[in-house]
């Protein structure tokens, strides 16, 4: 009997010593880590893979974690990944005393472990407000078209504040997405009118461009014709005066050729080509006078008998 109750006490101890071993071993996964306390001290910080931690005489550190669905709760892991919060839509009021409900998303990583956990009681309510407070500042330095047309600037801005506010807290804030901003239903009708205006202006003003332009090319297109037009005329009246130069060129060509051999042909018989050509032009002159209705009576100057004189001569030279 004696020797039972000492087998089952070594039995018993051994179970506890496998207990004590099972429970000293700590698997850590990757990217995860732990907080071991010695005897309510903070220790040593495990990294990925198999530790060993003394039960009761050290622990692992409990911490504050936020879910997916904002539900808090506690564990003894700290995710050393990029983490990102989804916060409810909050009510902030601009610059113009507009209340605008704004919803936001927060990148950030734990990048210091021991920190995280002894420099802040609650890391995810802390964060969460400080977010909110942060938003409703900025926010409320900008109007609302400001706002709604500078979200890049309030991310940047957000961002270094936060990154700034929870640098102590072992944190990293590597961005801030502004989600949504809705301003109240009257603002978005105002708004709303507003655009269409300045889509319903824009338009008047490229339609207005459009028949300014028109009428610019029309006018240049007519100031145009009227110069090919002008340039057209200019080009027929140098040529009909390069035509007549040259019809009245080739006239007095042939005519001095006619004289020529005419010339030629009276001297051959013997009389004075002079007197001949005088007498052919003074005839001329004679009719153009007396074909004239306004000419009743033609007078001939006492020098006209000597031309006709020179008919005489010309019916000579005929007559030969």
């Amino acid at each position: 009997m004696h020797i039972s109750v000492l087998n089952i006490v070594l039995i018993v101890l051994g179970v506890l010593v496998v207990i004590y071993i099972l429970r000293g071993i700590k698997i850590v996964s990757q990217s995860e880590t732990m907080i071991v306390e010695r005897l309510g001290k903070y220790n040593r910080t495990l990294n990925a893979g198999i530790n060993i931690v003394l039960p009761i005489i050290e622990q692992v550190k409990e911490v504050i974690v936020r879910q997916q669905n904002g539900r808090l709760y506690r564990a003894n892991r700290i995710d050393m990944r990029e983490q990102v919060y989804d916060f409810d839509k909050q009510s902030v009021i601009t610059k113009d005393n507009v209340m605008t409900e704004i919803n936001a998303l927060l990148y950030f990583q734990i990048v210091d472990p021991m920190k995280s956990t002894y420099e802040i009681q609650n890391l995810p309510v802390a964060i969460e407000k400080l977010t909110q407070t942060t938003l409703r500042n900025v926010v409320g330095e900008m109007e609302l078209d400001e706002t709604l047309t500078s979200r890049d600037t309030i991310n940047s801005k957000l961002r270094n504040v936060l990154d700034d506010a929870t640098n102590k807290w072992g944190v990293k804030v590597n961005r801030v997405e502004l989600q949504d901003i809705t301003p109240p239903e009257s603002i978005r009708r105002t708004m709303e009118l507003q655009m269409q205006a300045e889509r319903n202006r824009r338009a008047e003003i490229l339609k207005a461009e459009g028949e300014k332009q028109a009428q610019i090319l029309n006018s240049e297109g007519e100031k145009q014709a009227e110069i090919n037009a002008a340039e057209a005329d200019k080009q027929a009246n140098i040529l009909k005066a390069e035509g007549e130069a040259r019809a009245k060129v080739l006239q007095a060509e042939a005519e001095a050729t006619a004289i020529r051999n005419v010339a030629e042909a009276i001297a051959d018989r013997g009389a004075d080509p002079v007197n001949y050509l005088l007498a052919v032009k003074y005839i001329e002159a004679l009719k153009e006078v007396a074909s004239g209705q306004e000419n009743k009576t033609v007078y001939l100057p006492y020098e006209a008998t000597n031309m006709l004189g020179s008919l005489g001569g010309i019916k000579d030279l005929f007559a030969k």
